[in-house]
Formats: C-alpha cells, sequence, structure tokens
C-alpha cells in the first residue's frame, strides 16, 4: 500500500520523542518510516471566528447556527479565534514539532459573493498563515471545501442542489490553486461528501439543514432525505472532477502536486454471522464508502445502491464518468470507529441501506452492546482502521491513502 500521512492531535504526542524526549505511549517518531507525515487538521467554520469581520459574507453555517439548530445552540462567532490568532497557533505547532498542518478555506472569507471578486483581506490572511507555516517548516495541506459555502450561494439555487455549483465550485478552486499553489502541494477539493449528503440534506443535522419525516433529527422546514442526499453527492462528485481537471491541466505541470477527495469511513462488523448480516455490511460498505470512491474508478455507483435506490438516484452522461474515473490522485480518509450492522427487513419508511447500524462500545466484534443509551464517545478500534485499509486496497489498487482524521470520536 502506498504511503499514509496521519493526522491526529492523539498523535501529537509521537513528535516530541523524535527531539530527543521520552518516547509517548511507547513509541518514537524514529519507529515510523520517513514518509509517514504526522499533523494535525482545523477547518475554517470551528477554527477562525470573526464572521463578520473584513469582508466576509454569511456562510450557511452561520445561518444555521444562529437559527439555534445545533444541539447545544452553539455558533461559530468567535470559534478558536484563528483569525487573530493563527500566528501564536503556529507558534505552538513549532513547539510540539508538527509536521504538517490541514486546513480549510472559507469560501465565504476568499470569494465573498460565491464568484467574482476576491476580498483582499481574506487572501492576506491565507497567505499570511501559509507563509509562517512554510518559514518554520511545516508541511501545508488545504481543503478547500469543509462543509460550507456563502449563504447568497444557497439562496440563489440551492447550493449543492443545483449543478450551478460546479461552475463556481471550480472557479473557487481555481483562485485558490493560482494563489497558493506555489507553497502548497497537498489539495483536498471536498472534505466528507458522504457526510455532507447525508448530513446537510438527510438528517439535517448539518448546515444548510435539508431533510423530511421521519429522517431528521429535528424538525426541518425544507427537504426530502430520500432524494437530495444522492443530488448533493452527485454534484459534488462533479465538482471535485472538475477541479481536478483545472488542476492538472493548468497547474500541476509546474507546481507538481496532488489532488484528492476525502471520505468519512467507519468499518461495518455484522451483528451475527448469518448471510443476511454479512450481506448487511456489503450494503453498508457501498452506502457509505463506494458511494464516492467507486464513481471515481469505474465511473458509476455500486450496483446495489442502485438496485435500491432506483431511479432517484442520478445518472452520470458518458462524458462525466470519463472526467471523474481517476479523479484522485489520493483517498484521504476520517476515520473514528467501527459499528456493529444487522440487517432489517425493507420496509416503507426506511432508510434505503436498511441496516440497523449500533455502536460499537467496544474495540472488538464480539459482544455487541444492548439495550444501552448512545454513548456520547465511541472507543478507537485500530482492527477496524486496519480493515477499512485493506478494503481500500482491494477494492481500488494502490492508490495512496492519506489518514487525515483519526482518533477517539466526541459528540
Amino acid at each position: 500500500m502506498a504511503s499514509v500521512a496521519l493526522f491526529s492531535p492523539l498523535l501529537l504526542l509521537l513528535l516530541s520523542a523524535a527531539h530527543g524526549a521520552a518516547p509517548a505511549l511507547g513509541y518514537k517518531r524514529t519507529d515510523f518510516p520517513p514518509e509517514f507525515v504526522f499533523g494535525a487538521a482545523t477547518s475554517a467554520y470551528q477554527y477562525e471566528g470573526a464572521v463578520a469581520e473584513d469582508g466576509r459574507s454569511p456562510s450557511i453555517w452561520d445561518t444555521f447556527t444562529h437559527a439555534g439548530k445545533m444541539a447545544d445552540k452553539s455558533v461559530g462567532d468567535v470559534a478558536a479565534d484563528g483569525y487573530h490568532k493563527y500566528k501564536d497557533d503556529v507558534k505552538l505547532m513549532v513547539d510540539m514539532n508538527l509536521e504538517a498542518y490541514r486546513f480549510s478555506i472559507s469560501w465565504s472569507r476568499l470569494i465573498p459573493d460565491g464568484r467574482g471578486a476576491i476580498n483582499p483581506k481574506g487572501l492576506e490572511y491565507y497567505n499570511s498563515l501559509i507563509d509562517a507555516l512554510v518559514q518554520h517548516g511545516i508541511q501545508v495541506h488545504i481543503m478547500i471545501y469543509q462543509l460550507e459555502y456563502p449563504q447568497m450561494l444557497e439562496d440563489e439555487y440551492g447550493g449543492w442542489l443545483s449543478p450551478r455549483i460546479v461552475e463556481d465550485f471550480t472557479a473557487f478552486a481555481d483562485v485558490c490553486f493560482r494563489e497558493f499553489g506555489d507553497r502548497v502541494t497537498y489539495w483536498t477539493t471536498i472534505d466528507e461528501p458522504n457526510v455532507g449528503a447525508m448530513g446537510s440534506y438527510d438528517i439535517g443535522g448539518i448546515a444548510p439543514g435539508h431533510c423530511s419525516d421521519p429522517f431528521g433529527v429535528t424538525k426541518c422546514s425544507v427537504g426530502d432525505s430520500t432524494v437530495e442526499p444522492y443530488i448533493a453527492a452527485h454534484n459534488m462528485l462533479l465538482a471535485h472532477a472538475s477541479a481536478t481537471r483545472l488542476y492538472r491541466e493548468k497547474f500541476q505541470a509546474m507546481q507538481k502536486g496532488v489532488v484528492g477527495l476525502s471520505i468519512y469511513s467507519l468499518w461495518p462488523y455484522p451483528m451475527t454471522n448469518s448471510t443476511a448480516d454479512l450481506e448487511a455490511t456489503k450494503r453498508c460498505l457501498d452506502f457509505f464508502l463506494g458511494w464516492i470512491l467507486e464513481p471515481l474508478m469505474s465511473g458509476d455507483y455500486p450496483e446495489r445502491m442502485k438496485k435500491i435506490v432506483g431511479s432517484r438516484l442520478p445518472s452520470f452522461t458518458r462524458i462525466q464518468s470519463e472526467a471523474i474515473i481517476g479523479s484522485a490522485d489520493f483517498i484521504g480518509i476520517n476515520h473514528y470507529y467501527s459499528v456493529y450492522v444487522n440487517d432489517l427487513p425493507l420496509k416503507k419508511g426506511a432508510r434505503d441501506y436498511t441496516a440497523d447500524l449500533s455502536i460499537s462500545y467496544k474495540a472488538s466484534k464480539t459482544d455487541p452492546p444492548a439495550g444501552k443509551a448512545p454513548p456520547t464517545s465511541f472507543p478507537s478500534d485500530p482492527e477496524g482502521l486496519q480493515h477499512v485499509l485493506l478494503y481500500l486496497k482491494e477494492a481500488h489498487g494502490d492508490i495512496p491513502i492519506y489518514i487525515q482524521e483519526n482518533g477517539k470520536s466526541i459528540i
């Protein structure tokens, strides 16, 4: 398998050992090959704050949080105040021997209208952050899109529910490649399109908060959970392919960078060894991973999805399929936990994958939980991560895999 880049706060403890400190958790930096890169990551809305400063326009997350849609009623107006404190944060990265840092670009800060004019203050902020990282030898990884776009695109045409966003996203990516690509060689176009599609357009727990009964975690005023997730993911894949094609044609020869796509991964263990539960795990993999990754390899969705979803699943044209195939130089995975899966009979009102995903309380596929309330944190399952990596190698060959997030998941 290709080299794996790791981004995990839990692994930062290892970095101090690289400079003579006592080994952390029994490991030293030299126990890992040089091509492993240890680092950490943030996303713009959770980090920057300064939502109404220096020309930034409201994003869908500003609208979502200020409508009180978060369970804890939190908003990102200040967040970690990274917009003002990034220099101190870079110093902290240096002090802990951080080797890489991945962050996302706020579309609302860089191009406030969603298209057209670049915000000079936003450009200055990202250039200053990148320069500080490069100055200290910290490898820069940019996530162009992390679940956040300008609210005006939502108002104008519905964001990811319209194919119009493909053109606007490609133009946004063009600005990022042109302005930052002389110092950045690792690009993730879209973060977790599977989570973005399900969370934003199925359960409604992520901005812009679309859903329909009985699927929403809260009462949504708009949405159709049986259709919109598939439309949104379809347009995300087309946008990714378009941005990748642009980079390869216009920038890659000179900048020598790579462009990939990240997914939220989990590993499904069958609740029992029954044929039905074993088949349910395959269905789960198709709906969580294959949904996004299979088009990158074959130009089409998994056959199980096509059979179950039917006409609600958009189709790729021949030209679109050809554009999507091979459009990732790497696959990024964000992996936190494993689940148990058991088959449920298909019934009206059930989700398409028709599987009951029970949370794994133990880092083992034995002794599944029964009758316990959902946890607020999920145990790490190293074996599950290994299963995901082996699955990806078997299903998709030797494409490089970057573990961009992992560790303990807390909700």
